[in-house]
């Protein structure tokens, strides 16, 4: 009770900061633009994890596969680099983040850049990447200069953006209503179990206008094939999803969770390798990989004789996708500048 006394005029103050801002472009008094490529934005007006990432992904194999050339551009969020930077063989989660990382190891034949001025960082691409054809833009729904062509909202299915509250009483970083932006609407982190009846409910809840179109997805870990029981070693938002799968196959497994891009310590890494002698392997996922890269962790393990067990995840739609797909191509199709 005491926290919500605190949180709930802290809230409504960071709501109205927002507004206000939104007041600004909207009209006019800031500037934004339009790019001259097709733009495709990802976001969600939550802080992290609706499963970003892995839609970027299902969006790259669906463009790569109709013979596009698309690039992405991230923020790159705790880099230790400023403006723009363009993956190159020598790049790590410490250059441009540990999300973009992930793409640029997952898609090496795409180009993969970071920069906080989405504006200028779409214009650099365009200008190194002659065959440039769609920008995919991560997490720039708040990024106000730049007027995205296309927009994919994700929101959890546990947690609807009209169930949530604004920061810090509840987990939105954006208004609400800035929903009504978005082309699609992709309710993520759907369970297996999910029914017509569940997804009606939620589109009845939601009350969509007429222009946009509502989706359900869940996410699809690979299957791993490892015995003994792990220990799970994450800092991804809200892990309980991870936790949930793993323990479906590993019902002892365990998990080790850091807060969401955390940087690991030495000390940290040292806790862990105690941690994994009552432990047969070590998971992680491939965000975290990244980051676990610039530590000693897997060289202590196989010291231990154990190993570390990526476990990738893929969007997987529960409804069919052939129509996002197709109003997504169409999208790209009439604007490229081919």
């Amino acid at each position: 009770m005491l926290r919500n006394v605190i949180y709930i005029p802290l809230s409504w103050l960071y709501a109205a900061g927002v507004a206000f801002r939104h007041f600004l472009y909207d009209k006019h008094l800031l500037l934004s633009c339009k790019a001259d490529v097709p733009t495709i934005c990802v976001g969600n007006i939550a802080v992290g994890g609706t499963g970003k990432t892995p839609m970027v992904e299902y969006l790259l194999r669906l463009l790569l596969a109709n013979g596009y050339h698309p690039v992405v551009l991230s923020r790159g969020y705790k880099r230790r680099t400023n403006g723009f930077v363009l993956a190159d063989g020598q790049a790590t989660a410490a250059t441009i983040g540990d999300e973009p990382m992930q793409l640029h190891l997952a898609f090496p034949e795409v180009p993969v850049a970071v920069c906080e001025n989405r504006v200028k960082g779409v214009r650099q691409l365009a200008h190194l990447v002659k065959e440039l054809d769609v920008v995919l833009l991560d997490d720039a729904m708040q990024h106000r200069p730049l007027r995205c062509g296309y927009t994919v909202l994700l929101t959890p299915f546990d947690r609807l953006y009209i169930d949530d509250h604004m920061l810090p009483w509840g987990r939105l970083r954006d208004l609400p209503s800035r929903a009504g932006k978005a082309d699609d609407i992709v309710v993520t982190k759907c369970p297996d179990t999910i029914r017509p009846i569940d997804m009606r409910v939620v589109d009845n809840r939601l009350h969509l206008p007429a222009y946009q179109r509502l989706h359900f997805a869940g996410l699809e870990y690979a299957p791993l094939s490892e015995e003994g029981t792990p220990l799970i070693v994450c800092g991804i938002a809200q892990p309980q999803y991870l936790l949930t799968h793993v323990q479906e196959q590993y019902p002892q497994a365990q998990m080790m969770a850091f807060p969401d891009h955390h940087t690991f310590t030495r000390k940290e890494i040292q806790a862990i390798v105690k941690r994994t002698e009552a432990f047969d392997f070590v998971i992680t996922t491939e965000k975290d990989l990244q980051r676990l890269r610039a530590t000693d962790l897997e060289k202590q393990l196989r010291a231990q004789g154990k190993k570390l067990v990526t476990l990738p995840v893929k969007m997987r739609f529960c409804t069919p996708h052939e129509a996002f797909d197709r109003h997504v191509l169409n999208y790209v199709h009439e604007n490229c500048r081919k």
